[in-house]
C-alpha cells in the first residue's frame, strides 16, 4: 500500500459476547424514538406476535413515511403528482389492458397476507398469466425445488414443538441473530434443557455463540445462555461435500435405519454405492473441512435420538443449493429423521408469509390440481403455461417482452441481483406500479408510467363497512394464524391489500367487459363479488378454504389462539405427492477452487436490517459502527494482497458464459468499499446486501431453481488509487 493510499473513517469494535440484552433494549427504544414514537411504537410492540395482535410484517414496520395517498406520474413528467384512487387505480388497468397477460408481471412480496396474496393471484390468473415472481425466488425457491422432490412437499417437516424433543440442533447456513431473532428464544431453550447445537456456517456469528433473553430479568442482568456447543466454519458452497461425507460415515458405520429406509425410502442401494465410490480425498478436498472434523459432527448425529436440520438462504443462494439441500435430506433421511418427534426439517424463511404466499398460489409453475381446483370455483379456465420467475422477469424485462410491472409490496430493485441491469429492465417498462407502505428505491424507477399505492401497514386496524378485519400468515412451521393490527391508520387514505386487489379487479373488469360488447359473454373476472369480498374477509377465506387444501373450515379454526397447522405428506411420512416414498438423491459435490488473486464473496444481512430495509448503519454483532460498504475479509488473505484494516478498495466480479463457442466474460464494480478484517475461511469474503448486489450477475443462478447465487459470487479486490480515494 502507498503512503497516500485512504483509510475511512469508520469505527471499529470488538465483538459482544451474546445477543440480545441491554443492547437490544436500547437499540429497540432508539428506532422507536426516531421512527414511530416512543408511546405509538410501544403500543405496537406490545401487540407483535400475540394472539390478538400482528404478526410481524419486518419490512412493513414501521410505516410512517409520509406515503398517504396515491401517487401517479405520467410520461414525460419529472416527478410523481397525487392523484385519486379511481384515477391511479384506472392508469394500472389501463396499461395492463394495453400490455395484455403474456407481458405483464405480478410480483409479490412476503409481507403480503394469505387473502391478499389469493387475491392477487385470482385476478392475475383470471386476466391470463402465470407471471408471479415473488420474493420466494429469491430465497427458499432451491429449498422447495429440492424438498418437492424428496419428500414431496416444499416446505418444512418440523413443528416448534419438536425443538423442545430434540437432541441435536443443526444450523446451516444460517444466522439466527441477525435474520430470525425470534429463533433465539427456542435454541435458547432447547439449550437450556440440554440439546447440543451446531452452527455449520462460514462465519462464526454472536447470536449463536450466547443469548440473553431481553424479556427475562436475569438474562439482562448478564446470565446469558450458551447456544452452540461447535462452530464448522465451512469454506462458501463447501456444504454439499460436507454433508456426502456425513452420510458416508454412517453408512460407513452401519447406522442406518434399515427399518425406516425399507419402509419408506428410495434409493438407498444407489446412494451406498455412491458414498462408498466417493473416496475421502475428494471429499475433504471440496468441502474444505478436515475427516476428522466431519467424522466428528458425524458421531454428533449418530449419538442423537433426535435430529433437526435448519438452514437459510446460506445454503439456498448458490449454483448448487438444490443439490446441497438434498445431500442435508439425504443425511436425515438415512436415520429416519424426518415424521418423528424432535425430528425433521426446517427451512427457515424470512418474511412473514414467504410461505402462504406460495401456498396461496403465488406461483410461477402452479401445480396443476392447485389451477383445476381454482378454475372449478370460479368457473374459468386459468393459463397452465409457466410463467415468468424473478430472474425470468428481470430478462423480459430488458427484452422488452414485459411491459407492465405490478409490485404488491417489497422493494424490487434493492431485492434482485445485478442491480444496474434490474434499474434499466424497470425503466424500460411502459408501466411500474407499487402497493406499498412507505417509499422505497424502486419508485424512483418507473417506467413510462409510474404509479404508488400507500396500504396499510400490518400494525395498523383495518375497519371495513362490516366491521373490523384480520388477514392471516403461514410461519416456517406450517401453522397458520390471525395478524389484526392495533395502531390508528397513519391515515384515513390508506386502503388495505385486499380492498386495492380487489378495486383493480373491477377497473379490469369495465375495460375487459365494456358496456357496448353486446350479446359476448361476461368475462370471468366481471362475475366476482369483488367489493363484497374486500368488505369481508370472512368470505375471502371461504374461498381459499374450497381451493387450497387443508383450509377447511378455514374461519373457525383461524380464530382460535394460535390457529391450525396445515397437513405434511412429509411430516406424516405419507409422501404422497410422490408416489408414498422419500428419495435419496445423487450429487457430485462442485469443485470450488478458484482462480489465482480472487476470492468467494457472499452477501450477509447486518443486525441493524431487515432484507432490504436499513434501520441503521451499525452491525454490533460483527463490531462495525455507522457504516455498510465494508468488505469482511480473512487477515491472511489481506496480507497476500497488501490490504491494511480499513483501507478503500474496488470490488470486481467476474462472470464468463459462452456465446457462439466464444468464451465472453463481463465485469461488474463497486467502488470504495472499506477492508475489514474478520474470521472467515481463507479465499472468502463478505459483504452487506443490498449494497453489494450489483455483482451478482442476473444469469448466475441455482441450477434447477433459478435462485440468484448471492452467496458465491467471483471477485478481485483491487486497492483504490490515490487520485480514487
Amino acid at each position: 500500500m502507498t503512503d497516500d493510499a485512504k483509510l475511512a473513517d469508520v469505527r471499529l469494535t470488538e465483538l459482544p459476547k451474546a445477543a440480545g440484552g441491554l443492547a437490544a433494549i436500547a437499540s429497540t427504544m432508539r428506532h422507536l424514538a426516531r421512527d414511530s414514537g416512543l408511546v405509538r411504537g410501544g403500543k405496537a410492540l406490545l401487540a407483535i406476535n400475540q394472539p390478538d395482535g400482528f404478526d410481524c410484517p419486518g419490512c412493513a414496520w414501521p410505516e410512517a413515511a409520509g406515503l398517504t395517498h396515491p401517487l401517479v406520474r405520467a410520461p414525460g413528467d419529472a416527478h410523481f403528482r397525487v392523484s385519486t384512487w379511481d384515477a391511479a387505480i384506472g392508469v394500472i388497468a389501463d396499461e395492463l389492458h394495453a400490455a395484455g397477460p403474456d407481458q405483464t408481471a405480478l410480483y409479490t412480496s412476503g409481507r403480503t397476507s394469505n387473502e391478499a396474496a389469493f387475491l392477487y393471484q385470482l385476478v392475475g390468473r383470471m386476466f391470463g398469466t402465470n407471471n408471479f415472481p415473488d420474493c420466494s425466488n429469491m430465497c427458499h425457491e432451491s429449498s422447495g425445488v429440492a424438498l418437492g422432490e424428496q419428500i414431496g412437499v416444499g416446505k418444512g417437516t418440523v413443528t416448534l414443538d419438536d425443538f423442545a424433543h430434540a437432541d441435536l440442533i443443526l444450523v446451516i447456513g444460517q444466522n439466527p441473530g441477525t435474520n430470525h431473532p425470534r429463533m433465539l428464544s427456542t435454541l435458547r431453550d432447547a439449550a437450556r434443557r440440554g440439546a447440543t447445537i451446531v452452527s455449520i456456517n462460514p462465519l462464526r456469528e454472536v447470536g449463536l455463540a450466547r443469548f440473553s433473553h431481553p424479556q427475562h430479568p436475569l438474562d439482562v442482568l448478564g446470565h446469558s445462555t450458551a447456544l452452540a456447543t461447535e462452530f464448522v466454519q465451512i469454506p462458501i458452497g463447501g456444504d454439499q461435500a460436507f454433508f456426502l461425507g456425513i452420510g458416508k460415515a454412517v453408512v460407513e458405520a452401519g447406522a442406518v435405519d434399515a427399518t425406516f429406509l425399507a419402509d419408506h425410502v428410495d434409493g438407498y442401494d444407489a446412494y451406498r454405492a455412491h458414498v462408498h465410490a466417493t473416496p475421502w480425498p475428494l471429499i475433504v478436498a471440496r468441502a474444505g473441512v478436515d475427516e476428522v472434523t466431519i467424522r466428528r459432527i458425524a458421531q454428533r448425529y449418530l449419538t442423537s435420538r433426535a435430529t433437526i436440520a435448519c438452514w437459510a438462504m446460506g445454503l439456498t443462494q448458490h449454483k448448487h443449493a438444490v443439490a446441497t439441500i438434498q445431500e442435508v435430506v439425504n443425511v436425515m433421511l438415512l436415520r429416519g429423521n424426518i415424521g418423528r418427534p424432535g425430528a425433521g426439517l426446517c427451512p427457515v424463511r424470512g418474511h412473514s408469509n414467504v410461505q402462504g404466499d406460495r401456498t396461496m398460489g403465488i406461483d410461477h409453475a402452479p401445480p396443476l390440481a392447485f389451477l383445476d381446483r381454482l378454475g372449478e370455483t370460479f368457473g374459468f379456465a386459468p393459463p397452465r403455461a409457466h410463467g415468468l420467475d424473478t430472474a425470468a422477469t428481470i430478462a423480459a424485462m430488458e427484452r422488452r417482452e414485459v411491459r407492465a410491472f405490478v409490485a404488491l409490496g417489497g422493494n424490487f430493485l434493492a431485492a434482485s441481483p445485478d442491480t444496474e441491469r434490474t434499474r434499466v429492465a424497470l425503466e424500460s417498462c411502459a408501466l411500474v406500479a407499487s402497493i406499498a407502505t412507505k417509499l422505497n428505491r424502486t419508485h424512483l424507477h418507473p417506467g413510462a408510467r409510474g404509479v404508488i399505492l400507500p396500504c396499510l401497514g400490518r400494525t395498523e386496524r383495518d375497519v371495513r363497512s362490516t366491521g373490523a378485519q384480520f388477514v392471516t400468515v403461514e410461519d416456517s412451521m406450517s401453522m397458520v394464524h390471525r395478524s389484526q393490527g392495533v395502531l390508528p391508520p397513519a391515515s384515513p387514505e390508506l386502503r388495505s391489500e385486499p380492498a386495492i386487489i380487489a378495486g383493480l379487479a373491477r377497473a379490469l373488469a369495465d375495460r375487459l367487459a365494456p358496456p357496448d360488447r353486446g350479446i359476448l359473454p361476461t368475462p370471468p373476472i366481471a362475475r366476482v363479488p369483488w367489493a363484497e369480498l374486500a368488505d369481508d374477509y370472512d368470505r375471502i377465506r371461504d374461498l381459499i378454504a374450497s381451493v387450497v387444501p387443508g383450509f377447511a373450515d378455514f374461519n373457525t379454526r383461524v380464530r382460535t389462539p394460535d390457529g391450525f397447522q396445515l397437513p405434511n405428506v412429509g411430516r406424516d411420512r405419507s409422501f404422497a405427492t410422490i408416489g408414498g416414498r422419500a428419495k435419496l438423491a445423487i450429487g457430485i459435490p462442485p469443485d470450488l477452487t478458484l482462480p489465482p488473486g480472487r476470492l468467494r464473496m457472499m452477501t450477509i444481512r447486518s443486525h441493524d436490517q431487515y432484507n432490504t430495509t436499513i434501520y441503521g448503519l451499525d452491525d454490533r454483532y460483527r463490531g462495525v459502527l455507522g457504516e455498510r460498504r465494508v468488505i469482511f475479509m480473512n487477515a491472511r488473505d489481506m496480507v497476500e494482497r497488501h490490504l491494511v484494516e480499513r483501507q478503500l478498495v474496488d470490488l470486481i466480479s467476474e462472470w464468463t458464459e459462452r456465446a457462439h463457442g466464444d468464451a465472453i466474460t463481463t465485469e461488474r464494480i463497486v467502488r470504495r468499499f472499506i477492508v475489514v478484517p474478520f474470521e472467515l475461511p481463507r479465499g472468502n469474503c463478505a459483504t452487506y446486501f443490498p449494497e453489494a448486489n450489483p455483482l451478482v450477475p442476473l444469469e448466475s443462478v441455482a441450477d434447477r431453481s433459478n435462485t440468484p447465487t448471492s452467496k458465491s459470487v467471483v471477485i478481485r479486490v483491487v486497492a483504490c488509487s490515490p487520485v480514487d480515494a
